[in-house]
């Protein structure tokens, strides 16, 4: 037996184990954790602000590729601290879970909860300098290679390089992110921006600017009327059923809640919600709390002015969040987030106050809007109606689930065990029979689809469930669908979209995307849902080895890796170019495509929900406008293929 013994316990001392598993501190190495180091270090500025200090924050990407963040805020105290003998400042960004918002006294309401952010950035980069405005002097600090401090102390202090005017207050970031942790670390001006003008919509009259050194380019975001101009901004290119946006504002307790929301004719729900300014996407106890007290309202009117008569049954939720566009925003002093990239709320409380809030002022607010809540009310009872008649739709394809005859299409696998099985869903029944040839019988399934799937997007549930397509999906996925789904059930561990890699492949994949996200959400959420990505390339080339030309093949996945193989200066003795997966033989596409050892997958995830939201109902919407104005703006990055 091998020896287990203390020597072999490895302990990570200061930030050493934010470099081991950034993931579990920004989520991930990809664009995605890359850019929360900036939120990360803009949630200390909104702090500020939130405690009324800060007015205006800049966010700058440097010609040199680092990323620079100022406020206007007391700037982080540069003294002594009284446990650790070295300057709070440095204590800041080098000491995990130090800050001063763990206490009320500092920070009645605060973003950055853990106290690891600032921390956390310094950790994952290269470089970073700090500078401290306070009391007319420029305090500066700089470290390396993941928070090794340079700076040489003056009498224990850190040196002044500048002075300032004592009302000039405040603290800039300069950081650049380490090239050996992260999969790259290019910033998105996009991304960056989208951020900032979310944040502007959380704080009213808090001003940002955005710089883009390497291209010119500046934005200042500020808004006046907060969440309500959010809601007027995410509706802008839908059809709303009443133009006025529902504000409601209150307080219970230490907690300040914020709700705004309008009504469209879409047929989904978009509930966004908000704890000091940070997007909990996952929701929890804030948006439990909306829904109950929306549904416990609307009721109660729909009663009142005689909508629902005394036979009636209730409206259930879904009636009466059909269409709905909401924020629901809440400041609380001691929020319990679940996990450092903070996904979703605990707190009970939370739960409690906004039920409350909007219990109260919603009725203030329709007493004097009827006009208004009588459309709400109107188009609850549309959904009402369609409901009940898509619930005898779903019934009867529930019922018809086990004898839709899936076996003509689905190719099954002989293991039981979901976690070890996978299912291929492909373009056609030409491409389906050769990935039946090439796949492992035991583990891998294959569903063709025959054309293209219906898009749902402005289709209602019972349309849905009599396509064929979908219905044979819902059979094999074995979880069910609406309020019958449940994921325990899913047959798989993996769902993969497997399709050509031209125009109607990609369009295939987003109507089934589209369905997996409006129908089925918790198979992205769960991470079951995958893109397959076939090689583009397959090059055979000359090369010496032991000083004997042999000829070799490599498979290229797109574009860029062509051209960097190239520069090789191989001499290439054939280039074939894959147009679809027919094209390649059984081995072939065993080898690059269904072998887990080395296939190549994406997997389909949701990183800003109101993004999502907002690019799925612009593309697959019957609206086309806001359609053509989308691909316009982007066509910018897209890459032609003739």
């Amino acid at each position: 037996m091998e020896q287990y013994s203390g020597s072999q316990i490895v302990v990570l001392e200061g930030l050493e184990a934010v470099r081991k598993r950034p993931g579990m501190y920004i989520g991930s190495t990809g664009p995605r954790g890359l850019h929360h180091l900036i939120w990360e270090i803009i949630d200390n500025g909104i702090d500020e602000h939130l405690a009324g200090y800060c007015t205006e924050i800049s966010v700058t990407i440097r010609k040199d590729g680092g990323i620079e963040i100022t406020d206007n805020g007391r700037g982080v105290p540069i003294d002594i601290h009284p446990t650790k003998k070295i300057p709070t400042v440095r204590v800041v960004y080098t000491v995990l879970h130090a800050g001063g918002k763990f206490g009320n006294s500092i920070y009645k309401v605060s973003g950055g909860l853990h106290g690891v952010g600032a921390a956390v950035v310094n950790a994952l980069s290269k470089r970073m300098i700090v500078e401290i405005r306070r009391d007319g002097k420029v305090y500066r600090d700089e470290y390396i290679d993941g928070g090794h401090p340079i700076t040489e102390l003056d009498h224990g202090f850190l040196p002044v390089v500048g002075k300032c005017n004592k009302s000039d207050t405040g603290t800039k970031i300069i950081f650049y992110p380490d090239d050996t942790i992260f999969e790259s670390v290019e910033f998105k001006a996009d991304i960056i921006t989208k951020k900032l003008r979310e944040i502007a919509y959380l704080n009213k009259n808090l001003i940002l600017h955005f710089n883009d050194d390497i291209h010119g380019t500046t934005k200042t975001f500020v808004e006046e009327f907060g969440i309500k101009s959010f809601i007027s901004y995410l509706t802008r290119e839908m059809n709303p059923i009443h133009e006025e946006v529902v504000y409601l504002e209150g307080k219970s307790g230490d907690i300040e809640v914020e709700i705004a929301f309008k009504y469209t004719d879409n047929y989904s729900e978009q509930i966004n919600s908000y704890c000091n300014c940070i997007n909990v996407v996952d929701g929890g106890t804030l948006v439990t709390g909306f829904k109950t007290a929306l549904t416990r309202v609307m009721n109660q009117y729909a009663r009142e002015l005689g909508v629902l008569k005394d036979k009636d049954e209730n409206f259930d939720g879904k009636d009466i969040r059909n269409g709905i566009v909401a924020i629901v925003s809440i400041k609380h002093p001691d929020p319990q987030f679940e996990g450092q990239t903070k996904t979703k709320l605990g707190n009970t409380d939370a739960k409690t106050a906004v039920e409350e809030v909007f219990s109260q002022e919603a009725q203030r607010w329709f007493d004097k809007n009827v006009e208004i809540l009588k459309l709400i009310l109107d188009n609850s009872m549309k959904s009402f109606n369609a409901r009940k008649a898509s619930d005898k739709a779903r019934t009867a394809v529930l019922k018809q689930l086990n004898d839709v005859d899936t076996r003509s299409k689905l190719a099954s696998c002989s293991s039981k065990k979901p976690a070890e099985c996978e299912l291929y869903i492909v373009e056609g029944d030409s491409a389906g029979g050769t990935v039946k040839t090439a796949r492992n019988r035991r583990t891998q399934a294959v569903l063709p689809l025959r054309g293209k799937i219906l898009n749902v997007e402005k289709a209602s549930l019972e349309r849905i469930l009599t396509n064929n397509e979908i219905k044979s999906m819902i059979a094999s996925f074995g979880c069910g669908i609406g309020e019958e789904f449940d994921i325990s059930k899913l047959n798989y561990d993996k769902i993969i979209i497997l399709t050509d890699a031209d125009v109607d492949g990609a369009h295939i994949s987003t109507l089934l995307l589209t369905f997996f996200y409006r129908f089925m959400p918790e198979l992205i959420m769960a991470g079951k849902v995958y893109k397959g990505l076939p090689p583009l390339y397959r090059v055979e080339y000359e090369t010496t080895k032991s000083k004997k030309k042999t000829n070799e093949s490599i498979y290229l996945y797109n574009d860029f890796e062509l051209e960097k193989f190239r520069k090789n200066n191989y001499k290439i003795l054939n280039l074939q170019r894959y147009k679809g997966l027919g094209e390649m033989d059984a081995n072939q596409l065993w080898e690059t495509t269904l072998n887990p050892e080395t296939r190549v997958l994406a997997k389909i995830t949701i990183n800003d929900k109101i993004e999502a939201d907002e690019v799925t109902s612009t593309l697959m919407s019957s609206n086309v406008p806001p359609r053509r104005t989308f691909i316009m703006e982007e066509a910018r990055y897209a890459k032609l293929d003739i």
